[in-house]
Parts: C-alpha cells; structure tokens; sequence
C-alpha cells in the first residue's frame, strides 16, 4: 500500500468513526424544538431518542414564543416576543435567516402550501405576511376596527385556502385574510363579536373558528364552510350568578381539546373545563379541575385530555377521561408546568418543567416517567408532526 493511499484510507476511518452530528443524514419526522425562553434559545430533539441534539442561540425575547414548521419538515419559523421572525434549519442546527419585523409580536401561523407566513403583532398591531423561503414581506395587514384604532391580534392560525383567520384584541372583531388569488389579499371582517377576545384556533378539520372573550364570559364561534360567515356567541355568560375569581394567566386555545363529539375548553378565571358537544356547541358540561386551566390537549386518539394550569397551582396535571368526564389522574411534575406535546400517535407525552430546568417524558398509559432532558427554563415543545395539521 502506497503512502497516498494508506492516508486516504486511515482519514476515510476517521470519518466513519466520527461522533453523529446536527447535519448527519437523518429523517425529520422525529425531530422537535423545545423553547428556552430565559435565554433566548431553542434545543432540537430526537422523540425516538428522547435525546437532546443540538441548541441553537441568540433568538432574542422568547418569553412568549412559538413556532410552526414548513411542509418538509426541514425548517422551523420561531416567533418571539420582540417581534423577531427566526427560520432554523433544524437538520444543521442553524438559523437560515432572521429579522426583527415588530415591536412585539404574540405568534404566527403557515399557509396550507407552505408558502406564506403570517405574524400576529402587539405593536403596532395587525398581521404581516412574509414570504416562507426568503422572509421578504408579502404583505402588511394594520387591523382597524370600526372605531379607526389600531387593534392587536390574537389567535393567528392558517385555514384551507391559503386564508388565516384572526381576531382584534382591542376592537372585538375576527378577520380572515384570503390570499387564494395573486395580489392583495381579500380580507373578511366580523366586527361586535364580545370584548376584549383573547385567543382563537380552528377545529382540526378547519371548519370551526372559536374565540374566546376575556371582557365577559362567552366564546365566539364561526363555521367557516357557510356563506356568509357570521360570528354567532356560545356558552354566553357561562360564569353568571358566581364571584369572578383573579386571572392569573390567560389560558390558551392552542393544543385545545377536540375529542370525539366532544370540545373541551379552559374556562377564564375558573376552576374547570366546558365540555361542548362540536355538532351543535351546546354545553354538555363541566369538570372541576385543580386549578385555573392554561392548555387542555388531547391524547391523539382522543381517549384522554391532558391539562396545565396557572400559578400558583402550576406544579400539577390533571388527565381527565373523555368518557367518563371524570380526573382520572393527578401528579406534580414540578414547579412551573408551562407545557406538554404528545408524540405523533400518543404513547408518551413531554412536559416542560420551566423552573426545575427539565423537559420529562411520560408514558401515557401508565403515566410513569420515562426520561427526561435538561434543558434551561424550558416553555413551548413543538414536533415535527404539526407540520401536516390545520392550525399548527
């Protein structure tokens, strides 16, 4: 043997034996990002692992922060909380391209084709569209409601069509942007909805848009498949008769609970959830909780709903039966549950424990932990397999 081709050989070995890195050929249908929102970070996960693959830093203000993924799995758009747009290679571990397009932004959503996203804003208000590939904005949407003020916006999500729907914080009205056509968007507005709506999502199938109302005690519901759309309120004055208690912290519709024939929703300020039945959103009832209800998630499968709540009582989780309506099961992970993410088909269930600096893995059907990975003041866990889901 030569001593060319002997070097060739030995860095041939050297390679191979190298240690697995972020860019190494792999799948992406078991990848995640967890958030790390006091340092302004993100980790990428393995879910088959259970492992930690790589950290990603200098993301700005993630306090609030979440994140969509495009069509292919390969990249994820992070929205934090100073209005930064971030787009991560997850599969080397890198930021492909970032700015700062608001003062204060509160979240996003991605067109059905992938081509398009969409940034909920605090300051100045209103939603930007931003091409997917380059991040160049496509368009700049100020919310205006009939009063002339400009308006935040909440409860960004994507529709079939290439529309997202929102809603105006501060004018009480929902919106849908429509951008099937070339050009600007044909915008659809639902104004004197209820006061003060604080959050929204989409049904699973995109056909319902619920907003819930922090001014008083209602929801808002739109069928997306009629024509005209019209805003009609649910569960009005759901909490009547009864003392208001403090709001802690405002719950979230993302994650909600659609199970079956059933919706589960986080009551303001309450004690438990509102049952609904999804064919006519008539209440079919309630169930005590532990605490005030942040996020309800539903196993896939729809067996079981898991749920977080506000401080002071965020150290626990209840799991509560679909079919008997019932807490089946109650533990305390830790102190500051913010989150939980199911893998793809629901065996096991990841939970960020912010203030202990871990994200635990648990068996869904016995409920016992698996795992857990370190990870700094983690907040929102998001897999790969939103990707594919309406609303996510």
């Amino acid at each position: 043997m030569t001593c060319r081709l002997r070097y060739a050989v030995l860095f041939l070995c050297a390679v191979l034996a190298a240690p697995l890195a972020a860019d190494e050929l792999r799948g992406t249908g078991s990848l995640g990002v967890v958030i790390e929102r006091g340092t302004g970070s993100v980790l990428i996960v393995d879910i088959s692992r259970r492992a930690a693959i790589t950290r990603v830093e200098s993301l700005g203000d993630l306090s609030h922060a979440s994140i969509v993924f495009s069509p292919d799995q390969r990249y994820a758009y992070v929205f934090g909380r100073d209005g930064g747009l971030t787009k991560i290679d997850i599969l080397l571990g890198t930021v492909a391209k970032r700015l700062i397009q608001a003062g204060n932004a509160i979240g996003g959503a991605i067109s059905d084709d992938g081509r398009l996203v969409a940034v909920s804003n605090y300051d100045p208000g209103g939603v930007r569209i931003f091409d997917a590939d380059t991040l160049d904005m496509v368009a700049d949407i100020p919310a205006r409601g009939a009063d002339g003020k400009a308006s935040k916006t909440v409860g960004l999500v994507d529709l079939p069509g290439r529309r997202f729907a929102y809603t105006l914080y501060d004018a009480g009205e929902i919106w849908i942007a429509d951008f099937a056509a070339p050009g600007a968007p044909r915008i659809t507005k639902l104004p004197n909805i209820g006061k003060l709506p604080y959050d929204g999502n989409v049904t699973p199938d995109g056909r319902h848009y619920l907003a819930g109302l922090f001014g008083e005690d209602g929801v808002v519901h739109v069928d997306l498949w009629q024509e005209p759309l019209k805003a009609v309120r649910i569960l009005d004055g759901y909490g009547r008769g009864e003392e208001k208690l403090p709001v802690y912290k405002m719950p979230h519709l993302e994650g909600w609970a659609p199970a079956g024939d059933r919706l589960l929703i986080p009551a303001v300020g309450r004690h438990e959830l509102i049952a609904l039945d999804v064919r006519d959103f008539r209440e079919v009832g309630r169930i005590p909780t532990y605490g005030q209800p942040v996020f309800a998630v539903v196993r896939p499968g729809g067996r079981h709903v898991w749920v977080n709540f506000a401080h002071p009582l965020n150290d626990t989780i209840d799991v509560v039966d679909i079919m008997t309506m019932k807490v089946v099961h109650r533990f305390k992970p830790g102190p500051a549950v913010l989150h939980m993410e199911f893998t793809p088909r629901g065996h096991e269930a990841w939970v960020s424990v912010r203030d202990a600096n871990r994200v635990q893995i648990y068996d869904t059907t016995t409920f016992a932990k698996k795992a857990e990975i370190e990870a700094k003041m983690p907040s929102g866990i998001f897999f790969t397999a939103r990707s594919a889901k309406i609303g996510q």
